[in-house]
């Protein structure tokens, strides 16, 4: 995998430039040697280093990147290992840089290979929505999230503002905040300039998720100064901070959700444990868990109309993926309230396929909440021994608010079928990706 990306990058139509390639912390020379020796073979472009042990998770390994770099260098490109990048990647993404204002000029993530695999193309169509939908609009108020590969940074703006933070485990959205809060503009292309592959499983999915919501929270407490609406002394403007803050707040809906599902539970036991004490559940319990779900719903089915290039079978997918991952947005969240750091996650890709119980396992917690919410609703159906309807309306409430854990534990399900397994709803793989933007680029500035 990582050897493709090489070549990718070997073949960039760009007279001057360096790839400098980090191993860190891998105890697995079987794995990073073969990467070390194809390097050499590619030339005096391509620098290799093996760290064995090395702190800072990956936002470290950016930092001795950094300090290795060619003093010459104007600009840095990130590349995730995953990716086959366009070559004129470079050639026509630079000159947005001869603004001096401009600090950051970031491409789309953009995913490959997934056509054959029912799972991977639900998720491609999910990450694409940030990109066709959130990423544009955000554009327009010059308040992008920098979200890693596919981007450039002025070198100079880089290290003046104190390169990549160690301490975050998003260490790209917060270089992003920092790069606007000294009144840089960043820059989003919407064309495609390379596609990396999607996680394989449903916890490498989640994994993936989790890292991006606790990283937010982490940048959410450390630089509430800059975002808070009421600050003074912040370098965003207030459509900066709207953007930040208005695009997070959905996710802390999810943990408001998780503990609303929690306190209806615990509700229903009571009602069957000590009826005395326990009368029907308060329906302002149920509303907001109700409400996130719906509004998900309505922002996959309508914006994804719109503005995402994909039938009407792969929006359903789509809602299906971002409602399967509402309960692992919302333990993100509320331990990222409760705790100040954690270890980087790594989202694998190429892992070996998972057996049917591992499906059931990666979703194990989803399934435990989607259990306890079903017998909720058998417990306020036979509560009582009047008002039917109140009592139908309970149970329905509650049926609702048990969907995106039954959408976790079928779409985990998906990620163990065997490839070429494919529902009557899911395109092939030609007419699928026939959707995608173009491996040429549309646009060259």
């Amino acid at each position: 995998m990582v050897k493709e990306t090489l070549n990718s990058l070997a073949a960039l139509d760009y007279p001057n430039y360096e790839v400098l390639v980090i191993d860190n912390n891998n105890p697995q020379p079987e794995l990073w040697q073969p990467v070390q020796a194809h390097c050499e073979t590619l030339g005096d472009k391509f620098r290799f280093f093996h760290l064995e042990t090395h702190p800072g998770y990956k936002a470290g390994a950016l930092n001795f990147a950094l300090k290795h770099t060619d003093p010459a260098a104007e600009f840095v490109a990130v590349v995730d290992s995953d990716y086959l990048v366009h070559p004129g990647w470079l050639r026509s993404l630079v000159p947005h840089f001869e603004r001096q204002e401009v600090g950051v000029v970031q491409a789309p993530q953009d995913h490959r290979d997934w056509g054959g695999s029912l799972f991977k193309e639900i998720i491609n169509w999910e990450y694409h929505g940030f990109f066709e939908i959130g990423m544009v609009h955000r554009n327009e108020r010059n308040a992008i999230i920098q979200h890693g590969t596919m981007t450039l940074i002025r070198k100079s703006i880089l290290v003046d503002s104190g390169n990549w933070a160690e301490w975050c485990i998003c260490e790209d959205a917060e270089l992003g905040l920092r790069v606007q809060s000294l009144g840089y503009d960043t820059v989003y292309v919407k064309d495609s300039f390379g596609k990396g592959l999607t996680p394989d499983s449903f916890a490498g999915y989640k994994r993936q998720r989790f890292r991006w919501v606790y990283g937010a929270v982490q940048i959410l407490k450390r630089h509430w100064s800059i975002l808070s609406p009421f600050s003074r002394k912040s370098g965003l403007n207030l459509a900066q901070r709207y953007h930040f803050i208005a695009g997070w707040l959905p996710w802390f809906g999810d943990a408001i959700s998780l503990v609303m599902n929690v306190l209806c539970i615990f509700w229903a036991i009571g009602m069957a444990l000590l009826p005395k004490y326990f009368g029907a559940p308060l329906y302002i319990l149920m509303l907001p868990p109700i409400g996130a779900f719906l509004f998900k719903l309505l922002h996959f089915l309508w914006l994804y109309t719109v503005r995402v290039p994909c039938t009407f079978k792969q929006r359903l997918g789509a809602a299906l993926a971002g409602t399967a991952l509402t309960h692992t947005i919302a333990t993100a969240i509320l331990r990222g309230i409760f705790t100040k750091s954690m270890p980087f996650l790594r989202t694998p890709k190429c892992e070996s396929k998972s057996a049917m119980v591992k499906g059931l396992v990666m979703a194990r917690g989803e399934a435990l909440m989607l259990v306890m919410l079903l017998v909720a609703v058998v417990i306020n159906y036979n509560f009582g021994n009047d008002q039917t309807e109140e009592r139908l309306i309970r149970a329905a409430l509650l049926l609702i608010q048990a969907l995106p854990y039954a959408a976790a534990l079928l779409l985990s399900l998906f990620s163990v079928m065997p490839e070429g397994i494919r529902l009557p709803w899911a395109a092939k793989k030609p007419a699928a990706e026939a959707l995608q933007a173009s491996d040429r680029p549309s646009m060259t500035p």
